[in-house]
């Protein structure tokens, strides 16, 4: 039996994820930070013949992810963990409140720490599992448009990265995600063109391959990768003018 726990299920990649994973043989452990959504996720995969176990919790709640996860680990032992939940905004044209950086910081860097500590521990002492990062490719180069969000894909990604080599001693891989333009409810809040579009389908399709080969690093779609790997060997001067004219991604909405 298969172990798997996704965080940001309930939406998006992470739903995807889920559903992707799904089937007979898998034992999934959900969370997501709305009831309603989480829970219907979790019945889709189901009927699709998975055991499941879900909960609705922020993963900025420390002590509360620490309880669950390890409560669930003990009951089975995870073999892949997905740290997956986070939230994308910019500055609107405007720049980004304190309040509003704060916020990322804590959902997309703390919520990551939340996941994936816990976990350590019980995954170095029996030599086994997997651990997968969720990043972006807004994590090679700050933009104007979203510095806190670019910072703190970054901050996961050189984490990840790190993590990666320090753990292959003790057998457990860790893949660091890196999509670009994906379908789901954040995507939907840019007003901009947005290159390669995919589905959140297609994205869960390509990071379960990437995972099953232990790539330290998934990121997609190539053309937009290659091309964020140029742009950190430009010079500043260049970056600027580029990223200046680059449209803004919206605030963050506020949080129910």
């Amino acid at each position: 039996m298969t172990h798997i726990l996704i965080t940001g299920a309930s939406s998006g990649i992470g739903e995807a994820l889920a559903r992707h994973y799904a089937g007979a043989g898998i034992t999934l452990s959900l969370m997501g930070r709305n009831h309603s959504r989480t829970e219907s996720v979790a019945t889709h995969c189901q009927t699709k013949g998975a055991q499941v176990s879900w909960i609705a919790q922020d993963v900025q709640d420390e002590t509360g992810m620490a309880a669950w996860i390890l409560a669930r680990d003990k009951a089975l032992p995870f073999d892949l963990v997905i740290a997956n939940a986070g939230v994308s905004a910019g500055s609107g044209g405007a720049g980004e409140s304190a309040a509003q950086t704060r916020q990322i910081f804590a959902i997309n860097v703390n919520g990551i720490f939340n996941t994936v500590l816990p976990i350590l521990e019980p995954m170095r002492a029996r030599k086994h599992g997997h651990i997968a990062i969720m990043s972006s490719i807004a994590g090679f180069r700050g933009m104007p448009s979203a510095p806190a969000y670019c910072a703190s894909k970054a901050a996961v990604k050189v984490w990840g990265e790190g993590l990666r080599g320090g753990l292959s001693r003790d057998n457990i891989g860790v893949s660091v995600i890196c999509p670009g333009f994906v379908e789901s409810a954040i995507s939907r809040r840019n007003r901009f063109p947005m290159p390669f579009l995919m589905s959140a389908e297609r994205a869960a399709d390509i990071i379960a391959k990437g995972i099953t080969a232990n790539r330290g690093r998934i990121a997609f779609p190539w053309p937009m990768a290659l091309a964020a790997w140029i742009m950190t060997t430009l010079p500043d001067w260049l970056i600027g003018a580029i990223t200046a004219r680059l449209p803004h991604k919206a605030e963050l909405p506020q949080q129910p």
